[in-house]
């Protein structure tokens, strides 16, 4: 495989790294700049470097935001508005002098876990991310459904409830928590929720089973209508012990009252956690760029 530079772009930093000899190099992150210029200069002194150690044929990036691959615009919106709604994809290969492959951040965890994590056997897999939201990745044929408005994957937007909550307002942790501090007076978070509850608390028991309905419905609805082979959770609360035999037995309560149900969807959590969106960005740019 060829030499890249890599590049994962998030709110707080931006995280570098070189591929060579199928493996991630020279790991590093830099504070996320303010401006689109210092932007700029960031990338291109970080890619730059990279290319007097390296033999670097192209740039593969990560980044939040709906990446819209035959424009080369970052559409919707990020932690980061100055990257978006703009050609930038063009001006980074003016800049680099190189091909650049851009791939939103979720669709990079996913494409990292069915090139070699959770997913690696899998031709169509669902990855979905537990964290401030819910978000998403549907892969199909081992590559990315984006979806005719770039929403394939928005597990977060599906309505949950009958007063029309979303997902990721019914199913998230921030949202969790949300609704437990209303209720006790409490001010804590989601991960201190499912401790409570482990340790007896009603009330946070109460939430952590509306929280693990909310998304066993979900993935009910997305067997029985993309029918994937495997559900990949991904985000901090993945690394819950709880999370899939709780999703588990909340799908298995929604099979035991339907009678037409008769796909028992495959749950796990996500193999790759801190580097996954360098990794899928590597994966990104094979599958845009394929070599002859």
């Amino acid at each position: 495989m060829r030499d890249l530079a890599v590049i994962d772009i998030g709110g707080t930093t931006i995280k570098f790294a070189a591929w060579k000899n199928n493996e991630l190099m020279d790991v590093h992150a830099v504070d996320t700049p303010k401006s689109l210029e210092e932007f700029y200069e960031i990338l291109e002194h970080e890619t730059n470097d990279f290319k007097k150690k390296y033999d670097v044929k192209g740039v593969a990036i990560s980044a939040p935001g709906a990446v819209n691959k035959k424009t080369g615009v970052i559409e919707g919106a990020s932690a980061l508005p100055y990257i978006h709604n703009f050609k930038i994809g063009q001006e980074l290969e003016r800049r680099f002098q190189l091909p650049v492959s851009i791939e939103n951040d979720a669709n990079c965890a996913a494409l990292a876990e069915v090139a070699e994590g959770a997913g690696r056997d899998c031709q169509n897999m669902i990855f979905v991310i537990i964290g401030t939201g819910v978000g998403g990745s549907v892969i199909m044929n081992r590559k990315v459904w984006h979806g005719t408005h770039l929403f394939g994957g928005e597990i977060g937007y599906m309505v949950a409830t009958p007063t029309l909550l979303t997902v990721s307002q019914a199913a998230s942790p921030v949202g969790m928590a949300k609704r437990y501090n209303e209720e006790t007076g409490k001010n804590v978070d989601g991960k201190t929720v499912f401790d409570l509850a482990d340790q007896g608390d009603d009330a946070a028991k109460f939430q952590v089973d509306q929280m693990a309905e909310t998304l066993g419905i979900a993935i009910y609805n997305l067997q029985h209508s993309f029918d994937p082979e495997k559900f990949i959770l991904g985000g901090a609360v993945s690394n819950n012990p709880k999370l899939v035999p709780l999703l588990n037995e909340a799908v298995e309560k929604i099979r035991n009252r339907s009678d037409v149900a008769t796909i028992k969807p495959v749950i796990e959590t996500c193999a790759y956690r801190g580097n996954a969106n360098l990794y899928g960005a590597v994966v990104d740019f094979e599958q845009t760029y394929p070599e002859d």
